[in-house]
């Protein structure tokens, strides 16, 4: 049977169109398969993270940080202004601009790269054989030897806040509210629901967080966790803990729509009205249409596709990358795994290395991560050292307005290899990267005290925390205890 394609890649989200660019690079015929399109229903590369996610968020988050900064920041460090006033319409122009550029980029680098761009669904059948449904509604049977699937992630909905697309909304829908809720719920203190409750309360808008656990973010260093409520709180996030969304109403018409939230707290119930509610509890795997029943892919009890450490799923030269396998759902942990797939299609053979995924909450400050908390440390029983330093004490965090905030290391108490890295602070995003660097590496704290930072920079943080690990630390006093 002759093959219409060598690898078809059914999704152009950060996993797949890594998949589809790395496996032409390779010489090998390539289509991507890509159901996405945008308001106008004209087709768009790039999924969730460039469209509706990671990018216009950052827009949004970024643009509402300047507006914080030159409305009560900039007079600190003496600069007057006045009149300052948050246009809302531009901002949400500016976002979709940025957007488009860079889904118009991911186009081009397909056509650089000779990837076939095939806009429409792709369903697995048997044999590496894939249905295409082009967006006219046009069904063929594509043939080939190699199929990745990256059909991505969708937001999970909760049947007490039903997703109206105007006063109850999802992540999408509040990236595109075109004016500030005087009043604004947020069902979710993770990540997405602490992002975008950011964007909005720095814009003006009374935000209160309605999260179910007991716990703010249990799954980050305890004292990062600790810092950041109390920073987010200052700056007017009400962030309500141990609260269960059970039922939610929707009144009025047009712009007098209000929605009443009856939430559950301490065995009480509770009733409290937003202007706008944002439902964000998370994402799910993405997987309908994907299969057909004779595909020989299988899922996991979580309804993710289940894939072995090479992404590697129950049918022959059939892999699964990114948000619909399991892992963190994290842009770049797909990217690295669609490149990997790619790699092993060719005869080549890498790995990722789950143990170094970076993590990153684009708050401010921001918080980023990787490898093991304290936490997880003194539950397995390890022994390790700590090494903390404060933003308060970095010469450039002080002259930048930056003072909030610490990095901190933790590190083997015998062999002194570094087991994790936390960060909470400006540019935490940038600076996880030297410890997922270290730790790729296998570097020790003592490593990264020996190497020479730019002085003065927020990275002699890392240096200092490192330093600390061994009771080195030069501009601060140091308190080194082992620990474990």
């Amino acid at each position: 049977m002759s093959k219409d394609y060598e690898v078809i890649v059914i999704g152009a989200g950060p996993a797949g169109y890594h998949a589809a660019i790395r496996c032409s690079q390779l010489g090998l015929n390539t289509a991507c398969i890509n159901k996405m399109v945008d308001d106008s229903g004209s087709p768009v590369l790039g999924g969730t993270c460039l469209n509706w996610g990671c990018i216009p968020s950052k827009a949004l988050l970024d643009a509402s940080h300047k507006y914080v900064e030159a409305s009560s920041v900039f007079g600190d460090i003496g600069i007057q202004v006045t009149g300052i006033k948050a246009d809302v319409p531009k901002m949400i122009e500016r976002k979709r601009e940025v957007v488009s550029q860079l889904t118009k980029g991911v186009e081009g680098l397909f056509s650089g790269n000779g990837v076939k761009n095939l806009p429409g669904s792709g369903k697995l059948l048997a044999s590496c054989q894939v249905e295409y449904e082009s967006l006219a509604g046009e069904k063929k049977t594509l043939h080939s030897d190699y199929v990745i699937l990256a059909s991505g992630s969708v937001p999970v909905s909760i049947p007490p806040a039903p997703i109206d697309g105007d006063a109850i909304v999802d992540s999408t829908g509040a990236l595109e509210f075109q004016a500030t809720p005087k009043r604004m719920g947020v069902i979710g203190a993770g990540v997405i629901g602490l992002e975008l409750g950011s964007v909005w309360s720095r814009l003006g808008s009374e935000v209160v967080i309605l999260e179910a656990l007991n716990e703010f973010l249990p799954s980050t260093d305890g004292r990062v966790s600790k810092d950041l409520f109390r920073i987010l709180k200052k700056q007017g996030l009400d962030i309500r803990l141990g609260t269960r969304v059970i039922a939610t109403e929707v009144k009025g018409k047009g712009a007098k729509k209000t929605v009443s939230v009856t939430y559950e707290k301490d065995g009480e119930e509770n009733k409290i009205e937003f202007d706008k509610l944002i439902v964000a509890v998370g994402r799910r795997p993405y997987t309908e249409g994907l299969l057909s029943p004779d595909s020989g892919v299988n899922l996991d009890e979580r309804g993710f596709l289940f894939v072995n450490d090479i992404c590697a799923t129950d049918a022959p030269n059939v892999y699964a990358v990114g948000d619909v396998v399991r892992g963190p759902q994290l842009a770049h942990k797909g990217m690295e795994e669609g490149i990997m797939v790619a790699e092993r299609i060719a005869g080549k053979k890498p790995l990722v290395n789950y143990d170094v995924v970076p993590s990153v909450i684009y708050t401010h400050p921001e918080v980023a991560w990787v490898g093991k908390t304290e936490e997880q440390l003194k539950a397995a029983g390890e022994s390790y050292n700590v090494g903390s330093f404060p933003y308060a004490a970095n010469g450039r965090a002080l002259a930048a307005h930056e003072n909030e905030g610490f990095i901190k290391i933790l590190s083997d108490a015998e062999s002194d290899r570094i087991l994790g890295v936390h960060v909470l602070g400006a540019q935490a995003s940038e600076i996880i990267a030297q410890a997922v660097i270290s730790m790729e590496f296998s570097a020790t704290a003592e490593d990264l005290g020996l190497i020479m930072f730019a002085h003065p920079s927020l990275s002699e943080g890392m240096h200092e925390a490192a330093l600390g690990t061994a009771g080195h630390a030069i501009h601060m006093i140091n308190k080194r205890a082992r620990k474990g």
